[in-house]
């Protein structure tokens, strides 16, 4: 965590589930979290996904956000478990809660991207963006909001979005069509657990400075084709954005500092959809 945050302890004896946590945000926002001093329960996939062109997450990468938790003086029960897997990821869950006692925040970080025309997608890079970035939010909430329902404390839920869920973003249809479909559930979901106090919120970032935020795949593509590519403009200088501010407001969102806040979009794009 750089130094240009101050960090409170907003989450003293709370506990988060971060999924996608073994590196880049879904790091960054357990670190976050910790520091603020929350227990973390933290799953990950720790494996490649065939259809993506960055490095897989190992299972050395969720060690080292369990170690980089722990060492802030909290508890920590990590999984390595694919959203994909209800049952899987259910029994992860249930194993946090039953650990730490409790669940207030819950973080589904976990997503994938990847690159095509959207005629000239494969069946498989279709069908896995979909079951990942839509089909393992979905297990996430749903192993997830029982519990929170069940313990009766209210909490929060913050999803992680991208600019591709509010416009269509040339080469990334499979991509935007998930991420339309999570702001779908997102503000549903925030009618729903209204009466739980339980709050639903969508952190929208662009391009965030991790393995997948920085994949080069689509750099020639974009530089070949300028009416297209013009689309990923900024209005601000920087051209991505780090994980550790991705993390900042994620606190901000889930903590009592939000709390007036649901069904909605925090967007930190770099002025993107202004253009």
């Amino acid at each position: 965590m750089t130094e240009r945050f101050e960090v409170t302890r907003r989450f003293e004896g709370k506990v988060a589930l971060i999924t996608g946590a073994a590196r880049g945000q879904g790091r960054s926002e357990a670190v976050r979290l910790a520091q603020e001093g929350a227990d973390i329960i933290a799953v990950d996939i720790c494996e490649a996904v065939p259809t993506v062109t960055y490095d897989g997450v190992m299972r050395a990468d969720l060690a080292a956000t369990e170690r980089a938790a722990t060492e802030l003086g909290r508890r920590v029960v990590a999984h390595q478990v694919d959203t994909r897997d209800f049952d899987g990821l259910n029994e992860a869950v249930s194993d946090g809660v039953e650990t730490l006692g409790r669940l207030d925040v819950v973080v589904a970080n976990a997503d994938i991207c990847s690159y095509g025309l959207l005629w000239e997608l494969t069946e498989e890079q279709f069908t896995t963006m979909i079951d990942i970035n839509v089909v393992g939010t979905w297990h996430t909430i749903k192993a997830a909001v029982p519990h929170m329902i069940a313990k009766g404390n209210g909490g929060a839920i913050v999803m992680t979005n991208s600019i591709g869920g509010i416009r269509g973003v040339p080469w990334l249809g499979h991509y935007a069509a998930s991420k339309h479909a999570v702001i779908g559930m997102a503000k549903t979901l925030a009618n729903e657990l209204g009466e739980y106090n339980i709050r639903v919120m969508l952190i929208v970032p662009n391009a965030v400075n991790t393995p997948m935020g920085t994949d080069t795949t689509l750099h020639a593509t974009v530089a070949e084709n300028p009416t297209l590519g013009a689309i990923f403009m900024n209005a601000l200088p920087a051209t991505q954005t780090e994980p550790e501010d991705v993390a900042a407001a994620v606190a901000f969102l889930a903590s009592d500092d939000g709390q007036h806040m649901t069904g909605s979009e925090l967007i930190m794009d770099l002025g993107k959809l202004g253009r």
